[in-house]
């Protein structure tokens, strides 16, 4: 079943302006020349929008769960450094609030060293406080998985194991071999556990509802459909 508050959440973000245009391409972090953008700091800097987007991350990551998208229920939500340490900090303290077995203890508050440590063990190094059991490593905006994938790398450096990957929001891009973010991540499994990617919004349903509100240029439209064209797992047309 998809998730119930699907529609809420996209709107959530169209209203916050998470999601906009650009007259002119900029350079992504990928590199990839853009004309629209999708960033979360205009609610990653604000306590209530905070709040809000932390609220629909644990209830996407219980459905996920109770869907069976999620093989196991977590212990830690983990977010990649920098880009959703301060939602996946918030987050799992609701979720640990949330189980039956929360006590002094019960759950770790992890999170990842944007630049590791030069010196001392690989859980000194990579955290200031390392995920533990269970861990649901959380995104807020996934191009090419680039910096998804380097976090995974660092959790399994530390030998912690990994349930899945979830972004706030997907731009729905090929990377440079072909694949998708998702197969990217499924390439990383081993053994009989399966790595999985979800997200809870995709540019191919934000981008619509950003050109009703914002109403963009037709030459900015064009030049996103050849975006999509190039690189988008599937192509968009306005």
């Amino acid at each position: 079943m998809p998730w119930q508050k699907q529609n809420e959440f996209n709107q959530f973000l169209i209203d916050k302006d998470v999601i906009g245009f650009f007259d002119a391409p900029i350079t992504l972090k990928s590199g990839r020349n853009s004309n629209w953008y999708i960033n979360f700091r205009t609610v990653a800097e604000d306590a209530k929008r905070l709040d809000v987007l932390t609220d629909f991350v644990v209830d996407f990551v219980s459905d996920a769960v109770k869907s069976g998208q999620l093989a196991e229920s977590p212990l830690c939500l983990y977010g990649v450094p920098e880009g959703a340490s301060k939602a996946a900090i918030i987050a799992q303290m609701k979720w640990a609030k949330m189980s039956a077995d929360f006590k002094e203890g019960s759950h770790p508050v992890p999170m990842g060293r944007a630049k590791p440590k030069e010196h001392g063990m690989a859980k000194d190094k990579l955290f200031v406080g390392a995920p533990r059991g269970a861990t649901l490593v959380l995104e807020d905006v996934t191009t090419t998985g680039g910096s998804l994938i380097t976090a995974l790398g660092a959790l399994e450096e530390a030998q912690i194991p990994v349930i899945g990957a979830i972004g706030f929001a997907n731009r729905m891009e090929r990377r440079d071999d072909g694949k998708s973010v998702k197969e990217a991540i499924y390439a990383l499994s081993s053994g009989a556990k399966s790595l999985k990617y979800l997200y809870m919004s995709s540019a191919l349903e934000l981008l619509p509802l950003a050109k009703l509100k914002l109403n963009p240029k037709k030459e900015v439209l064009i030049a996103i459909e050849r975006e999509f064209e190039e690189w988008g797992v599937e192509k968009i047309k306005f």
